[in-house]
């Protein structure tokens, strides 16, 4: 893990700062500050225009008795793409309008699912539940359903809770 880290505390610092200073020399310094200080105010304004936009999304799944995995990741994504346009770069500001904007944040979004969503999956660590429990298709008892065993949802159905 700390190998996979390393670059991100050293490299990329370092070539965000090579970057800098040769933007400082084609445009001058205070345009390349302005460039800074415009990326930070526009990127917090979109990213907190976009997280209420999330936690709306969010609070409608939740009333709808949904899941909101998708309301999740943009929250998420938000946040991240809001943590890197903070940081004073040219390489961390497009990285971070790509978290915050929709279409590339859809994009990387589905990526992410489709490579560590599919291993989870596979791996046994995804179970999806029906909101009526696990009983309500008429199934026997304990494993019969197509769950593993020892993996019990401590929700009652409405034939248990009238006994």
């Amino acid at each position: 893990m700390f190998r996979r880290l390393l670059p991100l505390f050293i490299i990329i610092p370092i070539v965000e700062l090579a970057l800098l200073i040769q933007v400082g020399r084609w445009i001058g310094l205070w345009p390349t500050l302005a460039l800074i200080a415009t990326t930070g105010f526009l990127g917090a304004a979109l990213a907190s225009h976009e997280g209420l936009r999330a936690w709306r999304a969010f609070q409608v799944e939740l009333h709808e008795g949904k899941v909101p995995g998708r309301p999740i990741l943009d929250g998420l994504s938000i946040f991240v793409g809001g943590a890197l346009l903070l940081t004073p770069g040219l390489i961390t500001d497009v990285l971070g309008f790509s978290f915050i904007l929709k279409p590339s944040r859809r994009w990387v979004q589905d990526r992410v699912v489709n490579r560590f969503g599919g291993r989870l999956i596979r791996q046994g660590q995804v179970f999806v539940q029906m909101p009526g429990g696990w009983r309500s298709r008429g199934g026997g008892g304990e494993g019969t359903d197509g769950r593993p065993p020892g993996r019990e949802v401590g929700q009652q159905n409405d034939n248990e809770r009238s006994e």
